[in-house]
């Protein structure tokens, strides 16, 4: 078995679309980013890059590489879950955390688990989704942008 950590930040910014989990979530501003900016769902990318020891995001889908603008984070996660599979790995369980001063993202939860547990091919119950604020502190307490850490477990495939 094998542990990874990801983590992801992304500025705000006008005019873009909030994508979070694969989700669009109601919102005046959209996170700032090559594809669509994801932060919760490239932060589970890395994770399970890190697990698996394949590198980071970053090289799998370079913010310089014409063929990711615009594209969906989910895409890139179905990417990552097969990659993984080709290497003899399988998710056992995501824990992930999104960290954001507003929208509230409560309603949203286990709309982006489950959406993510179908691009990972394991069941929702195996992938959980948390919100937490920052409570005013930071740039993120000021509302310029999101973060996201995420812990994942793979086990190697008999």
């Amino acid at each position: 078995m094998r542990i990874g950590y990801g983590s992801d930040a992304h500025a705000l910014a006008a005019g873009r679309r909030l994508v979070l989990g694969g989700v669009e979530v109601d919102f005046e501003l959209g996170l700032e980013g090559h594809s669509d900016a994801d932060v919760l769902t490239h932060a589970i990318i890395d994770a399970l890059l890190g697990a698996a020891a394949l590198g980071t995001i970053g090289e799998h889908f370079s913010d310089e590489d014409p063929r990711w603008l615009g594209a969906s984070s989910l895409d890139l996660l179905a990417l990552t879950t097969q990659q993984l599979a080709r290497e003899g790995w399988r998710v056992e369980n995501v824990d992930a955390t999104i960290t954001a001063q507003r929208p509230k993202l409560a309603p949203h939860l286990g709309s982006m688990a489950a959406r993510l547990a179908g691009h990972l091919r394991v069941e929702p119950s195996r992938v959980s989704v948390k919100a937490s604020s920052p409570e005013g502190l930071g740039a993120l307490g000021r509302g310029e942008g999101m973060a996201a850490q995420a812990v994942v477990l793979l086990e190697r495939q008999p």
